[in-house]
């Protein structure tokens, strides 16, 4: 997928609020990506507007904490989370 920029999170806007991070984008709206996505290390924030997407460059450590109650999914490069609730690999 084409990203229209690479946006640093220092110069995106959080909105604790919606607990989502935004940056405005060309066509007039902005670009969004929850706060628990980033966590779970998703780096894409899409504006519902247009067809334009943006890749998130961030450090966990430039992120607002998550909130009590909420849980950071370990996800592999594969995008999928081989472990089930135990710890254990699926399909052993």
């Amino acid at each position: 997928m084409p990203f229209y920029e690479e946006i640093e999170i220092e110069d995106m806007t959080y909105d604790a609020e919606e607990m989502l991070y935004w940056y405005p984008c060309p066509c007039g709206d902005k670009f969004k990506i929850p706060l628990e996505e980033l966590w779970d290390g998703e780096d894409v924030a899409d504006c519902q507007s247009c067809t334009l997407f943006v890749r998130v460059v961030y450090e966990k450590s430039d992120l607002q904490p998550l909130p009590e109650g909420f849980t950071v999914e370990e996800v592999d490069e594969g995008g999928t989370d081989d472990k089930d609730q135990d710890g254990t690999s699926s399909g052993d």
